[in-house]
């Protein structure tokens, strides 16, 4: 221990190892950081040399920070000041967060009067934080990097150490753990909301269902989520309460966009009632009935359907659907069944008379569905899922990095018509012109 000291009285007397000089400028605390710029180094390869001049900026910066402060606390060099509340106390070796890895460095140390207690650094606590490295490591798992490949990505712009894979992974862990706990805890309350997606996303044998809103003005909303083997009713319900719990007026009217699960729409029932408003998947109508017939029927009875709900009448939509439904009567009755299963709610927009701008966003899942390709993307570097907590982990973090990208609804200036539509029940729904 004595020679550490020892070795650590230089740095005490001003003799700093550092590669640059750091110079006060006045009383108000301004700093200037002077580097020393190898020419030679720059001419033979400037890629690198700059590299490395920013690499050094930026520790520079943070100990001119520390620095800075320690002159707060304890008077510049060589100055008298009964009143002092520190005293310099040498420095020792530390390390602090920097482009994504710990980076050694020599921060300075002060103790009370006397040298009777550690005074804590400010600065040096929050440059050197956890937090910040779990973040770092979060931002780059979810833009494609692996726990393997981490150390190689970030090892040119600085030297540093705690970016090996296992490092990494405890730090994400970490971090997707907080990140779950504030989805989970998000109150929405606040939000106005009109539109409510529910569905299923599946992670190697692991289901979760995800909940996405839509408020008065378009702007679209990850409201939570919820983990189980399948969407049966008690995990659907699960979900609908926790959104309850977080500010869901369960006494209010939505518009929920469903996939035609017969667990979700009960679950929707039970808590808000019969009077809840579900517009059904008109693409998974389509691909249920197309299941059912032979290759050779499947493109022209798609095309059917698919004219049927571009309608803008609801009256010659069903009536469209209807003789659909009669034609296969005779080709495939299965189908026929499958068409006529939940028709109705496939036409919820064309009851409401929803502006046919409106409707292509809201007639089919792919609000969400669009939602789940961006995680997909961002856990395609995940090749073992391990426990549930890891999936639910992951899955928060990737649903509220792609929420960062959402976009508007397309039609959102329709939206007030619908706002009207499902919040004056019985007067709202009419039939389209």
């Amino acid at each position: 221990m004595g020679q550490r000291y020892q070795s650590q009285r230089q740095k005490s007397r001003g003799q700093r190892p550092w590669p640059g000089q750091i110079e006060r400028l006045g009383p108000g605390e301004q700093v200037s950081v002077q580097l020393p710029l190898p020419l030679a180094e720059v001419l033979a390869a400037t890629e690198t040399a700059v590299e490395q001049l920013a690499g050094e900026a930026g520790l520079l910066v943070m100990q001119a920070a520390m620095e800075a402060e320690v002159e707060r606390r304890a008077g510049r060099w060589h100055e008298r000041q009964p009143s002092r509340a520190a005293t310099r106390w040498g420095a020792q070796p530390g390390y602090v967060v920097f482009a994504g890895r710990k980076v050694p460095l020599h921060h300075p140390r002060l103790r009370q009067p006397g040298g009777r207690q550690e005074v804590p650094l400010a600065t040096y606590a929050a440059f050197q934080a956890d937090g910040r490295l779990q973040r770092a490591v979060a931002t780059k798992l979810l833009l494609g990097l692996s726990t393997r490949t981490y150390e190689r990505a970030v090892e040119a712009f600085c030297q540093g150490y705690g970016v090996k894979k296992s490092s990494v992974s405890r730090h994400f862990v970490r971090a997707s753990a907080a990140t779950l706990r504030d989805l989970m805890e998000r109150p929405l309350g606040h939000l106005d909301l009109v539109v409510v997606v529910i569905d299923g996303l599946e992670f190697a044998g692991h289901l979760v269902v995800v909940a996405l809103g839509v408020d008065v003005e378009g702007r679209k909303h990850i409201l939570g989520l919820w983990q189980g083997a399948t969407e049966n009713q008690a995990v659907c319900r699960g979900l609908v309460e926790d959104l309850i719990r977080r500010g869901l007026a369960p006494g209010r009217r939505y518009l929920f966009v469903l996939d035609g699960s017969k667990a979700l729409k009960k679950a929707i029932q039970l808590v808000f009632g019969e009077e809840a408003v579900i517009q059904r998947c008109q693409q998974h109508k389509r691909q249920n009935v197309r299941d059912h017939l032979p290759p050779e029927h499947q493109a022209a009875i798609d095309a059917r359907l698919r004219a049927a709900y571009t309608m803008a009448s609801y009256e010659e939509a069903r009536q469209s659907l209807e003789r659909t439904a009669r034609h296969l009567d005779r080709l495939n009755p299965s189908a026929a069944a499958s068409l006529r299963e939940g028709l109705e709610e496939t036409l919820t927009l064309h009851r409401l008379g929803v502006p046919e701008r409106l409707r292509p966003s809201l007639r089919t899942t792919n609000l969400i569905e669009s939602c789940f390709a961006a995680t997909r993307h961002l856990t395609r570097n995940v090749k073992r899922w391990r426990s549930g907590a890891m999936v639910q982990r992951w899955a928060a973090a990737a649903l509220l990095s792609a929420e960062q990208r959402f976009r508007r609804l397309k039609g959102y200036r329709e939206m007030p018509h619908l706002v009207v539509a499902i919040r004056q029940p019985r007067v709202g729904e009419r039939t389209a012109a």
